[in-house]
């Protein structure tokens, strides 16, 4: 059975809104294995001088749990 979990987050970037999700993303996978997909919960941006300085993109990632992983308590 394929067990899988989400995990909310926040990206950000200067650049655009996919910019702030694809470093969001490569960020996360440092850390979380076997990530699976992604939805864009939304979308805001930070406005100086009439122009948007800061992307921010909230992510709803879901990633398989390891069902094969060992436990320390299992030796």
């Amino acid at each position: 059975m394929e067990v899988k979990k989400h995990l909310n987050i926040t990206g950000t970037s200067g650049i655009s809104w996919k910019d702030a999700t694809v470093k969001a993303i490569a960020e996360t996978a440092k850390t979380i294995d076997f990530l699976s997909g992604v939805k864009i919960i939304d979308q805001r941006a930070d406005i100086e001088d009439g122009k948007i300085s800061k992307y921010y993109v909230d992510l709803d990632l879901t990633f398989v749990v390891d069902t094969e992983r060992k436990n320390n308590n299992d030796e």
